[in-house]
């Protein structure tokens, strides 16, 4: 049996797809179990367990032959990343007191830097986790394409998209959470020792520029990518409510700048299948 965090979102969702169509039995562990109704007629198993708190979590685990680790994202974190540590010490203690035969555990790309930013998140992840008897793996994603969910409305209506990604003909490694889910899954069929790190991109690098030509190919307009110049970056997302914007701006500068980026070699880096006009398009007939 696999224990699946997260299952009620995209990459979850897709472990557990994946695993479900390889005969796998499947445990959601979700928080309310109201949102796990459609797993459950799945066959699923359903507990309930918060990402915060140990004891339901490490029972949640139990008897688990793998188990799947998606942290939850705080997209606007404390100095110092209190919540994302409550989440830490509770995910390790109670893999700790299950003891399954393996873990997967969603990290990032960049997960090595040594710089603060917004996905220092998952480098406490990984140095928590790398420490347990059990082997581990890390799986390292590019910039999830589905983060483009932002851009359908201003392409739609306006022909243009801001980008954070500067400059804007610069290829950044991007990846569709449904192979995201489908690679931790083969991942977690696999037998190995110790601790892994596995890294994976999309088919191809992206450009902003090439985000804008494939919406406008799915729209039947031209689109264009303007550059969201960095010194208005802090009145804007202070605007949107964000209360402490610096992680996320230098997460934004680790892309742009080159330090958040893969740490193997390139031959060994995982290729997904989702090409990025697949995901554009089912985000675009979404928003319809």
């Amino acid at each position: 049996m696999y224990a699946i965090t997260g299952i009620t979102g995209k990459v979850g969702g897709a472990v557990a797809r994946t695993l479900l169509a390889a005969g796998q039995p499947v445990r959601a562990v979700v928080r309310d179990a109201a949102r796990a109704r459609s797993w459950a007629e799945r066959g699923c198993e359903v507990v309930t367990a918060g990402m915060d708190d140990a004891a339901s979590l490490a029972a949640a685990f139990e008897g688990a032959q793998g188990v799947f680790i998606l942290p939850p994202s705080d997209f606007d974190p404390l100095p110092g990343f209190p919540e994302a540590r409550v989440v830490i010490d509770a995910v390790r203690a109670a893999l700790q007191s299950a003891a399954p035969e393996k873990v997967v555990c969603l990290s990032t790309i960049g997960a090595q830097a040594t710089e603060t930013n917004l996905l220092t998140q998952r480098t406490l992840m990984e140095q928590a986790l790398s420490t347990l008897a059990m082997p581990v793996t890390f799986l390292r994603p590019g910039w999830f394409m589905e983060n483009a969910a932002w851009d359908v409305a201003p392409a739609r209506d306006t022909g243009t998209i801001p980008s954070f990604l500067q400059p804007l003909d610069k290829p950044v490694p991007m990846v569709a959470t449904a192979d995201v889910g489908r690679v931790a899954a083969q991942l977690l069929l696999e037998h190995w020792h110790g601790v892994r790190v596995v890294e994976l991109e999309g088919p191809r690098r992206v450009t902003p520029i090439d985000i804008a030509d494939t919406f406008a190919r799915i729209l039947g307009h031209t689109v264009v990518a303007e550059v969201v110049q960095r010194g208005t970056w802090e009145a804007l997302f202070r605007s949107q409510g964000m209360k402490e914007p610096l992680p996320r701006m230098r997460m934004l500068d680790g892309f742009n700048d080159g330090w958040i980026t893969f740490e193997g070699e390139e031959a060994d880096i995982v290729k997904g299948e989702v090409e990025l006009e697949t995901v554009l398009r089912g985000l675009v007939s979404q928003a319809d």
